[in-house]
């Protein structure tokens, strides 16, 4: 079998063992606090593990867009939410024929996105499961209060071939508590409004391992958990030795006996760093990090006893691994250092 050695650079590795040891965890970790895991797929992209998912036990798959979803929809995967304004005609009629196929579900939070949903969906017998989102202290979409969420409600449940089906958030990460107040307010707002709110989703990997004790969520969204990074690690969901995906490179230049130049830069490393001093950290030289990217050259710094030669390949992981994925159209699969599969990265860079 081939080896990482016969890959060129810059590739993505993704531990194998390591992935698949993440699925389990969290799936043990939703399992014990009774709540419904529906993974999302933005991180990894891949039917392959879309599929190691549902197989650990979760209930379906989230998606972003609707070419991801359509993707998975292809490969097999039949309960997919969509938890996402969608807008205009083109991708309204992608949506209504992707419902014809699998079992879907939205989001909405205004007006304007429940006229195109309800103009296109109307078929009473089969209707579009739509969720109200909530902005609970992300401060991107969402309906402001709990009143917002009730009148979405009410306009879902009057539509013919609409059906409420529960409140959605993505909160900020640490304020899950912050959360939890504001979608226990807002059941409570439907409830009193006769309104029956079976399901509430939300998501985050790190917030996912904190006590489930009286939440009043009941199903869970994570996405960077299968292969966890430097900025899950400095959150504490997991160590170093937890994170599968990493990017192998060379070290193409050593200007300075403290700077060498790696073939990786942002349009492999990413320049997102989720609020993390550097870009990433090499793993067989723990004193030596990415300190700055230009499109095709990776700036590493190095202290102490960190040594480079050029020629080297080095294994960087990065900040944050979702961006870095949608930047590479394959994966390689890896068993220590052998290549157990290579495989296209399916929902990569599609519209909608």
């Amino acid at each position: 079998m081939p080896t990482i050695h016969d890959l060129d650079t810059p590739s993505i590795l993704i531990d194998a063992a390591r992935a698949e040891a993440n699925i389990a965890r969290a799936q043990a970790h939703a399992d014990r606090n009774g709540l419904k895991l529906r993974p999302h797929i933005k991180t990894h992209k891949l039917p392959y593990w879309a599929k190691k998912q549902m197989a650990a036990g979760a209930v379906g798959i989230t998606c972003q867009k609707i070419g991801e979803a359509e993707v998975m929809a292809d490969a097999g995967l039949a309960d997919i939410f969509l938890p996402y304004n969608i807008l205009g005609r083109a991708k309204l009629a992608r949506l209504k024929a992707l419902h014809d196929r699998v079992t879907l579900s939205v989001t909405a939070d205004s007006r304007d996105t429940l006229e195109g949903l309800a103009a296109t969906f109307t078929d009473a017998g089969h209707p579009l499961q739509v969720l109200v989102e909530c902005d609970t202290g992300m401060g991107r979409c969402g309906v402001q209060t709990s009143d917002e969420a009730v009148a979405l409600a009410r306009l879902i449940d009057k539509a013919g071939g609409l059906a409420f089906g529960g409140l959605m958030t993505y909160p900020a990460a640490g304020r899950a508590a912050e959360a939890e107040a504001w979608l226990a307010s807002a059941k409570q707002a439907l409830a009193a409004s006769a309104l029956a709110c079976e399901r509430i989703s939300s998501g985050g990997t790190p917030d996912m391992w904190r006590s489930a004790d009286a939440s009043i969520v009941t199903e869970y969204r994570p996405g960077t958990y299968i292969y966890l990074d430097r900025y899950q690690v400095a959150k504490g969901v997991g160590t170093l030795d937890d994170c599968a995906l990493t990017v192998l490179a060379t070290v193409v230049s050593h200007p300075t006996p403290t700077r060498a130049i790696l073939d990786s830069g942002s349009k492999a490393l990413s320049s997102d760093t989720l609020g993390l001093k550097d870009f990433g950290e090499l793993l067989s030289a723990p004193d030596a990090r990415v300190t700055g990217l230009s499109e095709e050259h990776g700036t590493v710094t190095l202290s102490g006893n960190a040594k480079l030669r050029i020629g080297e390949r080095v294994r960087v992981l990065p900040d944050h691994c979702c961006v870095v994925t949608n930047l590479f159209n394959e994966v390689n699969l890896i068993d220590g250092e052998t290549v157990l599969e290579t495989l296209p990265v399916a929902a990569r860079g599609l519209m909608g």
